[in-house]
Parts: C-alpha cells; structure tokens; sequence
C-alpha cells in the first residue's frame, strides 16, 4: 500500500479540504498480547478496509512494537510542527501516577527528552490536545497504573488513585498554568478534543466513570473552564459487580466539520452521535448497539433505566457473536464511516469481557448519515483478531496512515 500525498508535504490545508480527501483504504491499530495466554510481543497491525481490494477485511504485514522511554506506560502520540513526535505517559516505572511527555526525534525515534519541566508532570496522565494558535494544551488524567493492571476496584477510587482534572498548559513554555478539577461527575476523564477549526477555543472530554461529556472554554478573563453538557445515566442492575452499571465513556471523536461528536460506552454497549452545532447544548441524533455488558440474553438484568430503553440484542455480525463493547473510534474524513474496536485495556478486559481474552477483539465499521444524523451497523464488514497466526489479539486504538480527526491538528 504505497503512501500519497500531493504539494510539498502530507495533510490538508483546513479540516473541511480533509473532508474532500480521498477515501481511507488502510488502517493501524495496535495489537495487545499483554496479560493474555499469547507469550508474543504486542503489534502493529495494517487493516485493509478498502472495499475494492481482494484482502478486505484481512489483516497484513504485523509489525513488532517496543517502546523505550523515561516514564512508563506511554499513550497519545502526536506529531510536532518541530518534526518530534510527543507522546503522553500514564505513570512512572514502579506504577505510581505520573503525567509527563516524551519527545522523540522525528527520524530516528529516539528519545529526545522529557516535554514538561522537572518536577512539573501531572499526578497522573492519558490524553492530551494542543491548539498551537492559543498557545494552549490541554491533558487528561486515567489514573495510576499499579491500579489499573489487574482491573477495576471501586475503592482505589475513594484511595485517590484516579485522576478527575483536566491541566491547561502553555505550549511555549511547557508550563502548567491551570487545572480544572471536573468533580465527582468528571472521575477518570480520558479522551480530550478540541474543535479542529484551528481559532477555537473550546473543545469536549469525555469522563468514563459517569458517563459524562464535559465542553472546556476559554473564559474572557483568558483562562480556562468546563461545564457538563452530556450525561449517559447509570442502570440499576443485578447480576454485575455493582448495583449500579455506567455506560463508562472511553473515547469521544468530532467529526472534521466539528458538526457531530461520537462516543462510546464501552459498558452499556452503545456508540452515540450527538450534533454539537451548539455547542453547549448537544443534541442526540444517532445510536447503535454492539455488544456490552447488558445485552438480553447475558448474566445482568437491568432493574432501573432512566432512558427506559430495553436490553439490546447480542451482536452478530457474519455468525460471530461480538465479545466485548465498542471502545476506541476512527472516523473516515468525509464523515460516513465509523470504525470501532472492543479492547479497552488487557486488565479491565479479563475483567469485564472475559470471552473476549480467549477470542480476541474485533474490528467493526458503523455507517453514518452525515447529513441529518443517525447509525447503523454494516455487517459485511468484520475483523476478528481471534483469527491471528500467533493466536487472539487485543485491537485497540485506529489510525490512517495519511491522518485522520483524532490525530491531525491544524496551526
């Protein structure tokens, strides 16, 4: 699959002349061997996702990964106008929070140093976004790793070893200059986007143990706030590990035309598409079921839903029942094309998704209507890591390789 690009280097001059780029035709995604049967190393695996291609819906050319750096526990990567690539870390080696970056040289891949000062790192890291016009940058917090390995314990909240805060950066200067605690509705905020017109000065994160979206703004005092727009009730179940189950909100994405935001409840089992055209006040138009924990012939009855909705069905798709729920997200440039994994972290897999350590995740695609609004699941479309040479993977995060809505930042 040769790369292309035209003009004097890769990406678009705008968002909207992205969205008129040519269709997607492969996709990156990482494959995780971490805490499952499977003694090999993690991957980079290369989906063919072009409906014209004799290898459609196949994985090719696994690549291996292995990441060296200072911190522990590396995430977001993004590429610097610099020619550096700066990638977030969720804690340090002995799995204590800590929400430092790494630079690495844009060439060679080797380790530059750390973006943020001495003593300056965050409690603890994730996500994070720059809006180079504002001179801003703005990182998330999960929480720390020694208490995310072996799964989800409610009382490792209460200990304070989830993060709830957003931190507000000069980009210039790598110094923290705010952060916005985000409360109890705002615990373990994970992916953060701002609107990709590059003059905006607000974007959304969403917070996973509530099920709320949270829009941050700059004020016209020059600093920074946020506000609950969007909130995904609990229900009241038996037969899980609580009394109550949230949807558990673990990536956001917005659309390239900041129109439409999408998000996943990796618990509940849904996607949802939201127009965002005012911004404070974001309207549901589109949802699709895919799994979950809550589906109508599983273990979890549902006792309570304020959104009195019924237990959806299991998903099918080509006779494979999907283990697991929607997770990470990757959005075509035109808007009509939504593909989505199931892993979310080997930990919390085995935990809430024990099937889908034995089977391995999949990879779906979500048909949108860009226009008015509205999912729909496509089901000639289906890549099962169960079937891969050195047995079940865990697909996670999806890139192209030319760029796309959740990497690509304009200055």
């Amino acid at each position: 699959f040769p790369a292309e690009c035209s003009g004097c280097g890769p990406g678009y001059r705008s968002p909207l002349d992205a969205m008129k780029g040519p269709r997607e035709r492969i996709v990156y995604l990482p494959c995780i061997y971490r805490s499952t049967a499977v003694q090999k190393p993690d991957y980079l695996a290369t989906v063919d996702i072009d409906p014209e291609s004799p290898t459609y819906c196949q994985t090719v050319e696994p690549i291996d990964l292995y990441w060296k750096c200072g911190l522990a526990n590396p995430h977001t990567s993004h590429c610097l106008a610099s020619g550096q690539v700066m990638i977030s870390c969720m804690g340090e080696p002995a799995g204590g929070g800590k929400g430092g970056f790494v630079l690495l040289d844009g060439e060679t891949f080797e380790v530059v140093g750390n973006w943020e000062h001495p003593g300056e790192a965050a409690p603890f890291g994730y996500d994070f976004w720059y809006q180079p016009r504002h001179n801003v940058m703005i990182s998330t917090e999960w929480g720390a790793p020694k208490a995310l390995v072996h799964g989800f314990n409610p009382a490792h909240v209460k200990e304070g070893l989830y993060g709830s805060a957003l931190h507000v950066w000069d980009w210039t200067t790598h110094r923290k200059l705010q952060t916005l605690d985000l409360g109890e509705d705002g615990a373990i905020p994970l992916e953060v986007r701002f609107l990709h017109r590059p003059d905006a000065t607000e974007g959304y994160v969403g917070c996973a143990l509530r099920g709320c979206v949270f829009r941050f703004y700059r004020t016209p005092k020059g600093d920074w706030a946020a506000e609950k727009v969007i909130r995904v009730p609990s229900k009241k179940v038996e037969g899980w590990m609580l009394p109550e189950i949230p949807g558990l909100i673990t990536d956001i994405l917005l659309s390239l035309d900041d129109r439409f935001l999408y998000f996943s409840n990796w618990l509940h089992g849904d996607i949802r598409q939201y127009d965002i055209t005012d911004r404070r006040n974001p309207r549901l138009v589109g949802q699709v079921f895919l799994g979950g924990s809550i589906i109508r012939d599983g273990p979890v009855k549902v006792l309570e839903d304020p959104e009195k909705q019924e237990q959806p069905a299991p998903c099918i798709i080509k006779g494979k029942r999907v283990p697991g729920g929607p997770q990470m997200l990757q959005l075509s440039l035109d808007g009509q094309r939504l593909y989505v994994t199931t892993s979310l972290f080997s930990g919390w897999d085995k935990q809430f998704y024990p099937d889908m350590m034995r089977e391995g995740s999949v990879m779906m695609r979500i048909d949108v209507d860009a226009e008015r609004g509205g999912l729909s699941l496509n089901r000639d479309f289906l890549v099962d890591f169960g079937q891969e040479p050195d047995g079940p993977a865990l697909a996670h995060e999806l890139r192209y390789p030319g760029g796309d809505c959740t990497s690509d930042i304009w200055v």
